[in-house]
């Protein structure tokens, strides 16, 4: 998710508190639960059981990803020349087929190929429209190691049609001093590896990057050192291809140390030495968030600054827009809050298709308003953020069409956000303070590092509160217009 600017705000509780009745009713699970064995997996394979994944055709973006593959793994071997402007790479795949074919397909940007392997043995393929095919029989769950050497200019990929104001084109983007970032929601992860791009194909990966003398590298995962002038990151738990990240250039460095002794590393320019005491409230960030939705499901953080007009909650990296930093402290602060929420809600939880964008959205855009509302006091009072909500939400339904019927030709409009968040403040209206963030918690932790679905929300909200919610649930993802306010549940 990309935080925008031009989000409105959206509301505060009134906190109250309730009592649950009603029946129980089973969750139906997007996607398997993490994977505490092999999976069925064999030799080299079976260390990468946790990135098992259950993939699917997307509703919305059906030219991305593929359900014919689950890869595992991804080895990714990267060198960066600002001089030539050009990126080479090694990428090896642990990949699992899921049915029978005489071939396999990945998305990826034509670069010029210059060795592919199946198993070993040299393989046949060839890049068009963004396809990587390659001429390979392949098993129904019989994995194989596919390593594709190629290079060339990166370049990018248009973002779907969409009013959003901080919209630009996806995936790696040369700078103009030869440097490399890129932000890739809801794809573009294809534009500087082979991937399976698409949230419900979740995998492992090891990042190695070299970057020229003096410049460093960053990359989404657990940063694992420097050798010389490369650098590796390393992730142990699933990711899902648009939270990956990669950025080159000049920048500095500093550490800090969040909840628990989390290592935290923030990259910045010489020039925004300004932005680095924003960056570090992130300790303070994944405290407050920790209080109220649990642990922080990753084992490093950090934040590096990049070119771009948006945020991106990229996985124990995240991407932040230098204009945040222009725009100041207060704005930084909200956005980073965002961003690091969805470490909760998208990245240890993901949607399982972009249909269900709104569970990431809804859940990090309330997060981030009950902290400013706690942090900012003086801004609005609650009775003023509610009103305001609900105009607004009136207003977004009216332009954009309820959330849970998302217009594919607009992706990541407002009311994913503003409306969501409405539907949450109504939950937490009817909970009370202690079941609604034991709600939180419980959705957090009881599907950790799985693909969920609405359906599925639907389903636990219901078993984990003992009420039925669906009639709630329904009316605000679907309803044409914004629905009445309802209270806390009888005691």
């Amino acid at each position: 998710m990309h935080t925008r600017t031009a989000i409105a705000v959206a509301t505060l509780l009134a906190f109250l508190s309730g009592c649950t009745s009603g029946s129980s009713t089973p969750d139906t699970a997007a996607s398997p639960a993490p994977a505490t064995s092999s999976g069925g997996l064999t030799g080299e394979y079976a260390s990468y059981a946790a990135g098992l994944s259950r993939p699917v055709v997307d509703s919305q973006y059906p030219q991305h990803g593929t359900d014919a593959v689950d890869v595992l793994h991804y080895g990714l071997e990267l060198a960066w020349s600002p001089t030539a402007r050009v990126l080479t790479g090694t990428a090896t795949l642990h990949i699992r087929p899921t049915r029978d074919a005489a071939s396999v397909s990945l998305d990826f940007k034509p670069y010029t190929i210059t060795s592919l392997t199946v198993g070993g043995q040299p393989a046949t393929g060839a890049v068009t429209k963004e396809k990587l095919v390659v001429q390979t029989p392949v098993k129904a769950d019989v994995p194989f190691t596919l390593v594709v050497g190629y290079q060339g200019k990166p370049s990018t990929t248009p973002w779907p049609t969409t009013t959003r104001g901080d919209n630009h084109p996806l995936g790696l983007t040369v700078s103009a001093d030869g440097g490399l970032w890129t932000m890739q929601e809801p794809f573009g992860a294809f534009t500087w590896y082979p991937a399976n791009d698409h949230p419900s194909d979740e995998a492992l990966y090891d990042i190695a990057v070299t970057a020229p003398p003096g410049w460093s590298a960053i990359a989404s995962g657990t940063p694992q050192g420097q050798q010389g002038d490369t650098f590796r990151y390393r992730s142990t738990v699933p990711v899902a291809s648009y939270l990956t990240t990669l950025a080159v250039g000049k920048y500095e460095k500093a550490t800090g140390t969040g909840p628990h002794g989390l290592p935290i590393t923030y990259w910045y320019h010489a020039d925004e030495a300004s932005y680095l005491p924003m960056m570090q409230k992130t300790a303070e960030h994944l405290q407050w968030l920790e209080k109220h939705f649990g642990p922080y499901p990753f084992d490093s953080a950090g934040v590096v600054m990049v070119e771009s007009p948006s945020a991106m909650e990229t996985q124990q990296m995240v991407t932040m827009g230098e204009r945040f930093g222009q725009m100041g402290p207060r704005s930084f602060d909200g956005t980073l809050l965002h961003e690091w929420a969805h470490h909760w809600f998208g990245d240890a939880v993901t949607p399982a298709d972009w249909s269900d964008f709104w569970l990431n959205e809804g859940w990090a855009l309330y997060a981030q308003r009950l902290y400013e509302a706690e942090t900012y006091p003086g801004e609005m009072s609650p009775a003023e953020r509610i009103a305001q909500n609900r105009e607004l939400d009136g207003t977004y339904r009216k332009q954009y069409g309820p959330p849970g019927k998302p217009n594919a030709a607009e992706f990541g409009n407002t009311c994913m956000y503003t409306c969501v968040a409405g539907m949450l403040r109504q939950l937490h209206q009817a909970l009370g303070d202690d079941r609604f963030f034991a709600l939180a918690r419980g959705w957090v932790q009881d599907n950790l590092h799985t693909q969920q679905n609405r359906a599925s929300f639907t389903a636990y909200v219901n078993r984990k509160t003992g009420h039925d919610f669906t009639a709630l649930l329904d009316a605000w993802l679907d309803s044409p217009t914004t629905p009445a306010e309802t209270g806390p549940l009888p005691s």
